[in-house]
């Protein structure tokens, strides 16, 4: 299958898709790939796209150049001396940051497809968070990870907090939160911050491999997965119970299940239709 170039509507987010496989990629390698404003709308509307998109299968967000994300444009928010408000009210900058955050970390972490964050380099302050709120990650064995937001006075969005104390627990991530400590690769697969790690020079065909698999996938199957994943990471065990049986059911009425079964007996791989 062609690769097909998207429009974003800005340089500061790249767009492909190739065979299920959504690549997005956040483009401002001279500033470390920080957030801009425009970068941050474009992400937004590509990841609704995709939600809802039968073609996009798996969600790959990555960065250019040497770098992951280094979060919010601090420069930027030095130069104009106000880091989180600017024009707004105090109540308009909380609602903005409210939509932003869960129209980017919050679609991530909740839409019905598998996510992946390859990082090439650095994953810093909100940027960190994006790559948290994904299902997967794959680093570079020179990439690493801060919070960073003590460093700069913030005391950390788009929903890291969460995510890390979700990986590693409350005392470790207090840890990295109050000191901003880097945090290298193979300490991040340690922690199990990320899922695997590979050398810079094969990190574009690794993560490719694993979307890959994702997006040739059982795509009912994954979306009650995770969907089952999330709600037990705060429910209750009955009600974890009694959504997976819904969930597991519903998936034993697929096309998708009945190829799998089907591929079982004759001992062969299953072609999987999303149906």
């Amino acid at each position: 299958m062609t690769t097909t170039s998207i429009d974003t509507g800005t340089p500061d987010l790249l767009a492909s898709l190739d065979t299920g496989v959504l690549t997005l990629t956040l483009n401002r390698p001279d500033a470390r790939n920080a957030m801009s404003r425009e970068m941050n709308q474009a992400l937004q509307k590509q990841l609704a796209s995709a939600e809802v998109d039968p073609a996009v299968k798996c969600i790959v967000l990555t960065g250019a150049g040497k770098g992951f994300c280094a979060g919010g444009d601090v420069k930027g928010m030095a130069s104009s001396g106000d880091g989180t408000v600017g024009a707004l009210t105090i109540d308009q900058a909380i609602h903005v940051q409210r939509i932003n955050q869960r129209e980017t970390a919050g679609r991530l972490f909740k839409m019905p497809k598998p996510t992946i964050a390859a990082l090439p380099g650095a994953a810093a302050g909100a940027g960190l968070s994006l790559a948290l709120a994904c299902d997967l990650r794959i680093m570079s064995s020179a990439a690493i990870m801060t919070t960073a937001f003590a460093r700069v006075g913030f005391s950390g969005d788009y929903g890291g907090t969460y995510f890390m104390t979700q990986l590693v627990g409350a005392a470790k991530a207090r840890q990295l939160y109050l000191l901003s400590e880097r945090v290298s690769a193979e300490e991040a697969l340690a922690l199990g911050l990320t899922n695997w790690v590979c050398a810079p020079e094969a990190l574009a065909e690794r993560t490719r491999e694993i979307a890959l698999r994702l997006a040739n996938g059982p795509t009912v199957a994954y979306r009650y997965m995770k969907e089952n994943l999330n709600r037990a990471m705060a429910g209750e065990v009955d009600d974890c119970l009694d959504l997976e049986a819904t969930h597991h059911i519903h998936c034993g009425q697929t096309e998708d299940h009945r190829e799998a079964s089907r591929a079982f007996v004759e001992k062969r791989e299953p072609v999987f239709s999303g149906r």
